[in-house]
């Protein structure tokens, strides 16, 4: 479960997970702020792929509640004839999955019951939909920091971008260990106590090797309110993540 998926369930009268958002907002009050700020990094970014990049398919992993601007809607809003995968493991997802099959007529859009940590499962089910021989624009948005360390996530990434040809894009924000640490560090370890899907915040230079072997996207690794701000609102947004765009040569 996302940090996303915390507040907008936690908004929604899930008691469990209003608690952990409860206590996250204690520890952090900027979290409400950085989820809608994450939500607007997602969209910029998918913009910047389907518009200046010109990339058609994407695969959206670790998707979340659907909410406003899922990536779908963002991309078919440029290019209609889009396709985009969405692939979750949370039966709340799950059960809001209708909402992100609203395709375009001229795209498509599916749905994967299926976990980050199982990249080739993933590709495969994908490729019922996407033709893997053509540029994908991969989103690991806000949740590379649910695979701990002992899990792999680089090699998690590395399989992911290898089976894609050149012209894909890696896109990932990332709860930070190194901006308002011990605020952070609170919020952490309180979600770890109450949520059994345990957290590992990482820093800039941890997410920036996520890019090894990518061309970086300028303005490179950022905080995600600085990522190609749309506007003085969201630049100057309080949150508090990294993120960034990396393109395949």
């Amino acid at each position: 479960m996302t940090c996303t998926d915390i507040y907008y369930s936690r908004n929604d009268n899930f008691s469990a997970d209003r608690q952990a958002g409860d206590e996250a907002i204690e520890a952090y009050p900027q979290m409400v702020s950085s989820v809608r700020a994450n939500r607007a990094f997602l969209a910029r970014t998918v913009r910047y792929l389907a518009g200046e990049v010109g990339i058609r398919q994407f695969l959206d992993i670790g998707t979340g509640i659907p909410t406003a601007n899922n990536t779908h809607e963002v991309a078919q809003a440029i290019a209609p004839e889009t396709r985009v995968v969405y692939a979750d493991n949370d039966p709340m997802v799950l059960a809001h999955a209708r909402a992100l099959l609203r395709s375009r007529p001229e795209g498509a859009t599916a749905y994967l019951d299926a976990d980050v940590r199982e990249p080739a499962e993933i590709l495969q089910a994908a490729a019922g939909l996407l033709d893997l021989n053509r540029p994908v624009a991969v989103m690991l948005i806000a949740i590379l920091h649910f695979v701990s360390d002992d899990e792999g996530p680089y090699e998690i990434v590395s399989r992911l971008l290898a089976e894609l040809p050149p012209g894909s894009s890696l896109t990932i924000s990332h709860v930070p260990s190194d901006m308002h640490a011990s605020a952070m560090k609170d919020m952490g370890d309180r979600l770890n106590r109450l949520l059994a899907q345990r957290s590992t915040y990482r820093s800039k230079e941890q997410v920036t090797k996520f890019f090894d072997g990518l061309q970086l996207v300028p303005p490179g690794v950022v905080p995600i309110q600085e990522w190609r701000p749309a506007n003085a609102a969201e630049a100057g947004a309080a949150a508090s993540m990294w993120g960034g765009v990396g393109l395949k040569p």
